[in-house]
């Protein structure tokens, strides 16, 4: 799992900066799955009910083409649908959603306004509850604390179900599949020859100690570049360098401050695109 302020807005400001760079400005998405997992939503411990409420409604979604729909908004040829979020109000009915709107497309924002995978889902979800929607954005590595702590309702931020988030949250049913990749720059040729995940490994095993490896903090790709025993992530013998957002990591790289980026496969194709979409 795997997240910025506003990767539009962040990429936008970083235009002056790579303007001139010419083709050094480029990066690409080795694109070989490195990880497999599976997003779901954290709900407060609190209210089982509303466990039970989000597990039907995600059934709903899928079984009449609803998700379907959503994921055609950003990753088809469909639009992204913008969501408001009410000022938080406790004499109101609302439902409170904790996430970090740095992690497009599931969650990012322009403006005031929210978009995303996981932000049209939770204004759909609120609208099926018949409460008001409040959306809750901080950093990656409070959401599912902010559940547990009965500050927020839910959370959904790209959430990789995981064991130890569990002390925070009941996970509900998943509803995404996803995967670790890389990010490098267009002149990067080490992974060019990869066919498989054991092939990306190698050659970052028979990287130098020196490496530097940009994360999103408290995502998957950090705890897969250092390891993990709850995920069986062996880890590697590489300098990890954590970001608040993806998009920061991939401009450090072509800052040459690190060596590649390793993010969540959704956002990854989203930066690179962005970034891309500027030479």
């Amino acid at each position: 799992m795997k997240k910025m302020a506003m990767l539009t807005i962040v990429v936008a400001m970083m235009a002056v900066m790579l303007a001139g760079c010419g083709e050094s400005a480029g990066v690409k998405v080795v694109s070989i799955p490195l990880t497999q997992e599976e997003y779901a939503f954290g709900v407060s411990k609190d209210q089982p009910e509303l466990l039970e409420k989000v597990n039907e409604f995600i059934a709903k979604i899928k079984s009449d083409g609803t998700f379907d729909r959503i994921l055609d908004n950003h990753f088809g040829d469909g639009e992204p649908v913008p969501v408001t979020s009410a000022q938080l109000d406790q004499s109101k009915d609302q439902l409170v959603v904790a996430t970090n709107a740095a992690f497009e497309p599931f969650e990012y924002m322009k403006g005031d306004k929210y978009y995303g995978v996981d932000m049209e889902i939770a204004q759909l979800l609120a609208e099926y509850l018949g409460k008001e929607l409040v959306i809750s954005n901080m950093d990656f590595e409070a959401v599912c604390l902010s559940v547990g702590q009965g500050k927020a309702d839910i959370a959904m931020a790209g959430l990789t179900i995981k064991e130890d988030r569990k002390q925070y949250v009941n996970f509900s049913d998943k509803y995404y599949d996803a995967a670790q990749m890389i990010i490098v720059k267009a002149s990067d040729k080490r992974f060019d020859n990869c066919k498989t995940a054991e092939d990306v490994e190698n050659v970052i095993k028979g990287l130098k100690p020196t490496t530097k490896v940009g994360v999103q903090n408290g995502t998957t790709g950090q705890l897969y570049v250092e390891g993990d025993e709850e995920w069986g992530f062996e880890g590697f013998d590489v300098q990890v360098v954590g970001y608040k957002a993806g998009s920061l990591a991939v401009q450090d790289m072509l800052n040459g401050n690190i060596d590649f980026v390793v993010i969540d496969e959704a956002p990854a194709h989203k930066i690179v695109e962005a970034f891309n979409a500027m030479k």
